[in-house]
Formats: structure tokens, C-alpha cells, sequence
């Protein structure tokens, strides 16, 4: 290709265009190999993990762009390496996006993930020491709300709410006397494993009470947000954060949004902070992702995975599984499993033999460790963008029902999900 259309004022020539690769089959045959058996387990397994989902061709054709060899520490208009009229171009069209996306005044769309985003917000309103309330992670919250296990727990003080011993949703009444309390810096809510909608505006009130800055981390929700299902964070939250590849349906990665007070200071802790050079191949498919949101058909497709969780709840219910909370409004599912006497490994073990992804998940007040747990978290994103609606999720309940209680044949309950994947393939993915 030479260097035409490399040099300054012609940044809209030919550098974009790429050469043939290299057929990877005869380059790596191993490695070609492994690729070639994941494009059939995605397109014969029905994947239920609530914090998966298939992004789109064009997404996955920006995580293939010669952008992965560029170098970009920095920011837009401020980098520390030559060359980046492209790469500037790019991350400004990603933040524009974002924050159309999501009403926010400013985005930093670096984030490798939403542990990382996480993070780098603490490290930017608080010092090491300062105490953190976030939601205990048996309780549906998130490693990085302040557990022991993680690093968000040995910086910082964390100390955590749970769920309302009736109802399974969110404690307000805890949360607002565990602030009163122990005065945090940092008020974090949303989470892992969260089937209902979270009440912004009176997490909101109770930070502004105890002078707390209030985080939304909507990493699971935020497709959900974008496409007007739920509620935004903002203006009751001072930062969200977000993953980009869950209901969002975009690349791994994450995202901070603030209100422009704190964008000096976001912006600083993701880098130099806590990272060095951006992934410019996976900023560009953050943007493609934000643009296919920006579209009509991206909210009917938020409202239709709503709809299949609910449904698929719905019949989980008939056949005697209990729901912690009762139900969703959310994407996902969390069964409580000891009514079947089964552990949510075992529940994992047997929906897997007979192609369905799904994971074990800690329910509240969970008597079993997490190896084990009492719960299961089922999604219906992943199977929404492959085009199923409320008859599937009837099916895919009775398919569930008959693999826990071992009143369906193994082989013919693994003819029936092959039947439902190869009707609803994965779209734009070699091999549909």
C-alpha cells in the first residue's frame, strides 16, 4: 500500500484500507483451530450468561482494524506519540457518542474494564483508607464495590448493604443508616446479579445527605438505559460507570461518564493513573457499538430483552422455581435452588451438557460458599440479539426445568437447544 494518504491532510485517503490477512488456518493451524471450534460452541450453545452477549459483525471488524498496532497515550489533542491524527479522530467520536447516548456531560471511553473504571473513580474522590458503601457481593453486588477479595477492598474501607429480607431487592433503609453511619466517600450502587430496577433518586438524596459522591455502575444495565427501558443515573449520580459488552452489546471494555467538575480528575486516574496506552481497536468498536445504540432498532431490541427475561421468569415460576425478588425487570434471572435440593454448580453442570451456558451465582444469605452456591443467574440478552421472543423463552423454561429435575433425557433435551440455535443464529458470524 506504500504510504499514500499517510501524511497530514490526507488522513481521509488509503491508510484505512486494509490487506488481505493472512489465511490463519495455514499461518496457525492450532490456534485457527480453537477460533474455529468457539464460532461452533457460540452458534450450537444457547448462551444465558447474563453478562455475555454477540456483538455485531462491524463491532468485531473494528477489534480486527489496524488500529491494535497504535500507540496513543494521552488523550485527544494531548498524546505523547506522533501519528495519532487517526487515533484522534476515533476516541473523539466514541466520547461524542457516549455521551449522546447517555445525556452525560463528559466520557472516557479508555477503561479496559468496569473493575478498572471502578477503580480509577475511587482513586479519583478518595484516598486510600476512606471508607466505601457499595452492596455485599453475596447480595447481588460486585467484587469491586469494596470486597476483601479485591483491591477496592484493601485501599479502601468497605463496608456494605444488602437486601431487604422480604422483598430481595436493595435495603434503602440500610443504606441510608450504614451512610448516616459510617460517613462514605463513595456511595457505589448497581450490580452483579440485580433483577430489579435501582432507585437513583433516593440513592442520590441519601449521598448528598452524608456529603458522598454517588457511583451507578451500570455495567449489566446500561443497554438497558441506552435503550430507554430503565431509568438514567444521571442527574442523581456525580459518576457511572459501565461495561461495554453486556447489554450494551458492544466490545469487552469499559466506560466512565461524569459530570464535567470531575472530568479533569476521571480523566487523570484512568490515565496516567491506573493505565498506560488506550486500546484504540477496542475504543473504535466502543464507538461503533454507541452508534448502533443511538438507533430506533436498538430500543426495541432493549424492551425485547426485558420482555424474555420476564417471560422466561415467568415460567420458571410455573414449574416451582423460586426468584429472589420474586421476578425481574431487568435482563436477568437469579434462582434460588434449594427448593430443588441442587447447588448452583450442579445447576451450571447440567445445563451445560445439554447446551445451555448459564452460571452459578450466590443468592442472598447464601448457606453454601461460592464454589458451590444455592443460586443461578440466567440473561436473555445474548438470545434476544439472536432473535428469540416470549414462545422461545417458553421453550427454553421447559428445556431448564426438565435438565434440573432430571425428567427430560439428556440427548433429547440437547436436540431441542441444538433445534433452537440453528433457528436463531448468531447474526453476522461466519458459519450462521
Amino acid at each position: 500500500m506504500g504510504l499514500r494518504g499517510c501524511f497530514p491532510g490526507r488522513v481521509g485517503g488509503n491508510c484505512a484500507a486494509m490487506e488481505p490477512a493472512e489465511n490463519l488456518s495455514i499461518h496457525d493451524p492450532e490456534l485457527a483451530s480453537a477460533l474455529a471450534d468457539e464460532v461452533a460452541r457460540q452458534q450450537e450453545c444457547l448462551t444465558l450468561i447474563a453478562s455475555e452477549n454477540h456483538c455485531s459483525a462491524a463491532v468485531r471488524a473494528c477489534l480486527s482494524s489496524p488500529l491494535t498496532d497504535k500507540y496513543a497515550e494521552g488523550y485527544p489533542g494531548a498524546r505523547y506519540y506522533g501519528g495519532c491524527q487517526v487515533a484522534d479522530r476515533v476516541e473523539a467520536l466514541a466520547r461524542e457518542r457516549a455521551t449522546a447516548l447517555f445525556g452525560a456531560e463528559h466520557a472516557n471511553v479508555q477503561p479496559h474494564s468496569g473493575t478498572q473504571a471502578n477503580l480509577a473513580v475511587y482513586m479519583a474522590l478518595m484516598e486510600p483508607g476512606d471508607t466505601l458503601l457499595g452492596m455485599d457481593l453475596a447480595a447481588g453486588g460486585h467484587l469491586s464495590h469494596g470486597s476483601r477479595m479485591s483491591h477496592t477492598g484493601t485501599i479502601f474501607q468497605g463496608v456494605h448493604y444488602g437486601v431487604h429480607p422480604e422483598t430481595g431487592q436493595p435495603d434503602y433503609d440500610e443504606v441510608e443508616a450504614l451512610a448516616e453511619r459510617c460517613k462514605p466517600r463513595v456511595l457505589v450502587a448497581g450490580g452483579s446479579a440485580l433483577p430489579r430496577e435501582v432507585d437513583w433518586e433516593r440513592l442520590g438524596g441519601i449521598a448528598r445527605r452524608v456529603g458522598a459522591w454517588l457511583l451507578a455502575d451500570i455495567a449489566h444495565t446500561a443497554g438497558l438505559v441506552a435503550g430507554g427501558v430503565h431509568k438514567s443515573p444521571f442527574p442523581h449520580a456525580d459518576v457511572v460507570t459501565m461495561t461495554t459488552h453486556k447489554t450494551l452489546r458492544g466490545p469487552r471494555g469499559g466506560m466512565v461518564l461524569c459530570k464535567a467538575e470531575l472530568a479533569r480528575r476521571i480523566d487523570k486516574s484512568v490515565f496516567p493513573g491506573g493505565q498506560g496506552g488506550p486500546l484504540l481497536h477496542v475504543i473504535a468498536a466502543k464507538a461503533c457499538a454507541f452508534g448502533e445504540a443511538l438507533k430506533p432498532e436498538f430500543k426495541a431490541y432493549a424492551a425485547r430483552v426485558v420482555e424474555n427475561a420476564v417471560r422466561l421468569g415467568e415460567g420458571l415460576k410455573e414449574f416451582g422455581f423460586d426468584l429472589v425478588s420474586g421476578g425481574t425487570d431487568t435482563h436477568l434471572l437469579l434462582l434460588d435452588l434449594r427448593k430443588q435440593g441442587i447447588t448452583g454448580q450442579q445447576a451450571e453442570t447440567a445445563l451445560l451438557r445439554v447446551g445451555i451456558v448459564a452460571n452459578k451465582n450466590l443468592i442472598p444469605n447464601d448457606p453454601r460458599k461460592a464454589r458451590e452456591a444455592s443460586g443461578l443467574r440466567l440473561g436473555t440478552a445474548a438470545v434476544t440479539t439472536r432473535g428469540m421472543g416470549p414462545a422461545e423463552m417458553e421453550r427454553l423454561a421447559r428445556i431448564i426445568h426438565r435438565a434440573l429435575t432430571g425428567t427430560g433425557e439428556e440427548e433429547t433435551l440437547k436436540a431441542q437447544v441444538l433445534e433452537l440455535a440453528r433457528a436463531f443464529p448468531v447474526p453476522g458470524m461466519s458459519g450462521s
